[in-house]
């Protein structure tokens, strides 16, 4: 495992941005990494609220060593800061998630979503122009019908390729509280938007309402003990989605049961360590991320330490606990102190659901092979950049003396942090995110 993977690409956002921006004022710092149904086009969404589109190369798909080959396709702005006047509050234009719709025509759709407002966006391209109006000149300008005097055929004529971004749907005025989640459901019909406190059930044809499907919000909000903070549509069943908490726990509901799933038909929990226990360990056990397995028999979660899987069938306790930094358990009070404790890192498994991936701190990310129960930790860094360099493995040295190799906790960077991550569906190609840089790297193939 340690000599699978090797860089293909680096894009930095500052450089692709700063000639229109002079000013970023981390407004480049990418916020969500989201990969197409079929994985040919990558997308990603920043703090300054906008989403940039990477397509893989089309000719060299075949060719083992530049499949991993990701070009700009289409940037455009999303969002834009917005200002409630009702609770006086700015809605800063960070795109919290970007979710893709499965590819029906030529062209392509995604969501995207900041705090408070969901958009539709269809992706198209032009390569064709029509010339030969009867009464416009080829400039746009209107001719005098009177000196119109034959009739001609328009006809379409061979253009550069343009990509063009629409917003097709805005959803709009429905979440209190900040969006943390969506998902579209295996319907492709309805999607789902989850805050602090709410689950709402939208249709992708209808903007002016939806449905209200969970609400944990108590009468009083001084007995408000826990959160939503991520949800998700079963990948298979349209009834059944699942949202974690706060707490550290996950409630499959069934949207069958009732119309509103304040009764959940599953709880998952695992009972917490007596010899575990401390300060921190409500805050550590607030999972940051769920993700059902592509199969839908499993589900993953992420939490401070830990990644772990559970099976649908089994709710006391996941079936497979990896822990992703275990040596920060000592550090947690001056993680407290710098507020890296509330650092919400996402999952990914991998297209056969064999492998799962997610971010640490220094710029590492760590992948879990389920099969063999092997682990690596690789590094995303400016000097990996070059194409085809073989990523080395890394390690941590928690305590002790340290080997040459090794790198130790007390020196690791908490300013770094791989926080979003994403994999091909299809390939051995995974995305990952640091600040305002995305990394593509491809496994080696001899």
């Amino acid at each position: 495992m340690a000599s699978f993977w090797k860089s293909s690409h680096c894009f930095c956002f500052s450089e692709t941005w700063n000639s229109w921006f002079q000013n970023l004022d981390g407004a480049d710092i990418i916020s969500t990494v989201e990969f197409n149904h079929s994985g040919e086009l990558l997308a990603t969404g920043d703090k300054g609220g906008r989403v940039v589109i990477f397509q893989q190369e089309q000719e060299n798909k075949i060719q083992s060593h530049s499949r991993g080959e990701y070009n700009v396709y289409s940037t455009f702005q999303s969002h834009e800061p917005e200002f409630d006047y009702l609770k006086s509050l700015e809605i800063e234009e960070k795109i919290n998630k970007i979710r893709w719709l499965p590819q029906k025509n030529a062209a392509q759709f995604l969501l995207s979503t900041n705090d408070k407002t969901i958009k539709l966006w269809k992706i198209s391209e032009r390569d064709k122009r029509p010339e030969g109006y009867n009464l416009k000149e080829e400039d746009g300008r209107y001719r005098d019908p009177t000196t119109v005097t034959t009739l001609r055929v328009p006809v379409f004529r061979p253009m550069d390729l343009m990509v063009e971004a629409s917003p097709r749907r805005i959803f709009a005025n429905a979440h209190t509280y900040h969006i943390n989640s969506i998902s579209i459901n295996s319907d492709y019909e309805t999607y789902l938007s989850a805050d602090d406190l709410r689950i709402n059930l939208w249709h992708l044809e209808i903007t002016d309402r939806s449905f209200n499907i969970v609400d944990i919000k108590p009468a009083n909000m001084e007995e408000l003990t826990e959160v939503i903070t991520a949800a998700e549509f079963h990948p298979n069943s349209c009834n059944t989605f699942v949202y974690s908490s706060s707490k550290g726990t996950i409630r499959l509901c069934d949207m069958r049961a009732s119309a509103l799933c304040d009764r959940h038909s599953k709880l998952f929990e695992e009972p917490e360590d007596p010899s575990n226990r401390s300060f921190f360990s409500e805050i550590i056990s607030s999972i940051s991320d769920v993700k059902f397995s592509h199969s839908g028999r499993y589900m993953m979660t992420r939490d401070y330490l830990s990644v772990k899987i559970w099976d649908l069938n089994m709710e006391n306790r996941p079936v497979e606990t990896y822990q992703v930094h275990e040596y920060l358990r000592s550090k947690l009070c001056s993680l407290y102190e710098n507020d890296c404790i509330f650092d919400k890192f996402e999952c990914c498994w991998n297209g056969s659901d064999s492998v799962v991936m997610t971010g640490s701190y220094n710029n590492f990310f760590r992948m879990f092979d389920r099969n063999t129960k092997r682990d690596i930790t690789l590094e995303a860094s400016r000097e990996n950049n070059k194409p085809r360099t073989v990523l080395k493995p890394r390690k941590v040295c928690a305590s002790g003396k340290r080997k040459k190799d090794e790198i130790s906790v007390d020196s690791l960077d908490f300013n770094k942090k791989i926080l979003h991550t994403a994999w091909h569906p299809k390939e051995n190609i995974i995305a990952v995110a640091t600040t305002n840089n995305l990394y593509i790297f491809q496994d080696k193939v001899n």
